[in-house]
């Protein structure tokens, strides 16, 4: 009888190792599904991200906070607390909401730019420890639309990609 590594090419071994590798919960060095929570953390409070940019997009912050709310519950083990006795409590601030030409055809702008910066903290009351981020993004849209058109365009491209960004920088710990 062969073996059984006779039987299968190294590249299919070399791939059957690795997701044994990182199927493996007792690992602890890579999760791709878990955040990077201490056991200690059970708690969370997510607060309203306030909007102090010059241009405010009324619809932004309360947007942006329920989808980064509803991340964090369906991504973690953490539970939503609404009293100021949670382990973490993350709020946070839109900084910057911009319009910028990104490009210009003949003397015209052929494609703008909309960016968004916003200043998160993580207040962990287990430690007493503050974390401060800075997350910003741009979105480009096309020089014939208006502003407003452009917002209403990039609405949901926005909220997913700067709750992804904010998720992201709060909980890997790469």
């Amino acid at each position: 009888m062969k073996k059984l590594s006779t039987l299968l090419p190294a590249g299919i071994l070399a791939l059957l190792f690795a997701a044994a590798l990182f199927s493996s919960s007792s690992c602890g060095i890579y999760r791709f599904t878990d955040a990077a929570i201490p056991d200690s953390i059970k708690t969370i409070k997510v607060n309203l991200l306030e909007n102090r940019a010059s241009y405010v997009n009324p619809t932004l912050s309360p947007a942006l906070s329920d989808k980064l709310r509803q991340k964090i519950l369906s991504q973690t083990k953490l539970t939503q607390t609404n009293n100021d006795n949670a382990d973490w409590e993350i709020s946070g601030t839109v900084t910057q909401y911009s319009f910028s030409t990104s490009a210009i055809t003949g003397q015209q702008a052929s494609n703008n730019r909309l960016t968004v910066g916003i200043s998160i903290i993580l207040q962990d009351r287990k430690t007493d420890k503050t974390e401060k981020h800075e997350v910003s993004r741009s979105f480009e849209f096309r020089g014939d639309q208006s502003f407003q058109q452009a917002e209403i365009n990039l609405a949901e491209e926005m909220i997913r990609t700067l709750t992804d960004d904010i998720f992201t920088k709060l909980f890997s710990k790469w």
